[in-house]
């Protein structure tokens, strides 16, 4: 028997566990995999991006899921308090750009390490064990059923088992099965974060090529103004694109990906007039050269080809043919290069999961269930989702710290 038992060793269970904890409750935890935190490893490409330094209103204004729920649990524990919790585990931080917050080693691993060690220290117990059944008595939480039998007591329950991204980590969708099982509504859940998928052939022929400082838009169909328009980096792959600027973009795609169309400024620092006088000075001084070559000092190699494609001019027409209607035609593509999504990456290669429990059965303040006394959610098991700059591990943090708080 033990007051609280919470459900996942990840970045929200494991928040919620060293606060526990701190407050004098006994706390267990139960993790499915033998390693907690094991998705923090793979966060920011092996760096993890732990939050973002600024206000929590700004934390609010990048939340694509449910804003108003978070209110209160980022005006409880905010960025600046995780960047202060790290900082006392000795993790020494950086900021870079756009207020992304990063370990100074560049190691997830340290940032694992230190939150499993905040839980420890504080006294929650970690076993190993991967619940199948959340026990109710009398329509209340009790305690949990694990994978082989085990059984262990509380009168309080921490559902914090992650969504359905990178379900080698353990979060595998168990958690909403869970929730659901406990009486809970499950908004379906989809990735959020992820690679676009496009149609356009032209992806394959310049897969591994990376853009940087380029500017993406995403326009919706029917809308005059661009759902998204960001400067940053992204990456072509076999069937699409992918990189920060296409994953922030996904996140605000919550119809079909055909609703969607995606434009790409490979020079964002020229006016189209700018842009125009740099091919005619280009021109003129390769006037006899073949324009798939001329073009090599204005544009990656690999993209040229496929702006000639979308532009409709020939690789091996000679510079001296290429009529003034022809070059504005290549500007405007080079300028928005057009890509056409088909349809969005899977869940599981998602960096997060948007749906899940319905935040109107939770306590916003208390991350305490509605409908079942006893039982608490925090983390990607509800329904809630950011963009990227370290603000979906701020929202684990803020539910996590928030849940402790109301047990």
């Amino acid at each position: 028997m033990t007051d609280v038992i919470i459900i996942g060793g990840g970045a929200a269970g494991l928040c919620c566990a060293g606060h526990a904890a701190g407050r004098g409750l006994s706390v267990l935890v139960a993790e499915g995999r033998e390693r907690p935190a094991r998705k923090i490893l793979v966060t920011g490409k092996g760096r993890c991006n732990l939050t973002n330094d600024c206000a929590p209103q700004e934390v609010l204004k990048n939340v694509c899921s449910n804003p108003k729920f978070l209110y209160s649990a980022l005006a409880g524990f905010g960025p600046a308090d995780t960047m202060a919790l790290f900082r006392g585990l000795g993790v020494q931080l950086k900021t870079e750009r756009g207020n992304r917050v990063f370990p100074v080693s560049d190691s997830a691993r340290e940032v694992a390490d230190a939150l499993v060690r905040f839980a420890r220290d504080k006294g929650a117990r970690v076993v190993q064990g991967k619940v199948e059944e959340i026990l109710l008595e009398n329509g209340a939480a009790a305690g949990v059923r694990c994978a082989g039998g085990a059984v262990y007591r509380a009168p309080r329950v921490v559902l914090a088992a992650g969504g359905m991204s990178y379900p080698g980590t353990g979060s595998d969708g168990s958690g909403f099965r869970l929730a659901e099982a406990a009486g809970h509504t499950i908004v379906p859940p989809r990735g959020s974060l992820v690679p676009v998928l496009c149609k356009e052939g032209c992806c394959a022929g310049m897969a591994g090529l990376s853009l940087k400082n380029v500017t993406l838009s995403l326009w919706e169909e029917g809308r005059k103004k661009p759902l998204f328009r960001e400067l940053g980096e992204l990456l072509f792959t076999h069937q699409g694109v992918s990189g920060p600027l296409v994953l922030s973009a996904s996140a605000l795609m919550r119809k079909p990906a055909g609703c969607y169309r995606l434009a790409i400024d490979m020079k964002p620092g020229l006016t189209p007039e700018q842009l125009d006088a740099r091919l005619l000075r280009d021109f003129g001084d390769s006037p006899n050269r073949d324009l798939g070559n001329v073009l090599g000092a204005l544009l990656p190699r690999a993209f040229i080809t496929a702006a000639l494609e979308a532009a409709v001019l020939a690789p091996d027409r000679k510079v001296r043919e290429v009529t003034r209607e022809e070059r504005g035609r290549l500007g405007a593509v080079v300028k928005a290069f057009p890509l056409t999504p088909s349809a969005l990456g899977p869940v599981e290669e998602a960096v997060v999961t948007a749906g899940g429990v319905k935040v109107s059965e939770v306590d916003p303040k208390t991350m305490a269930s509605k409908l079942v006394p006893g039982l608490y959610f925090a983390g990607e098991v509800l329904d809630i989702d950011a963009r990227t700059g370290g603000f979906n591990l701020q929202l684990a943090f803020s539910t996590g710290y928030a849940a402790a708080m109301g047990l």
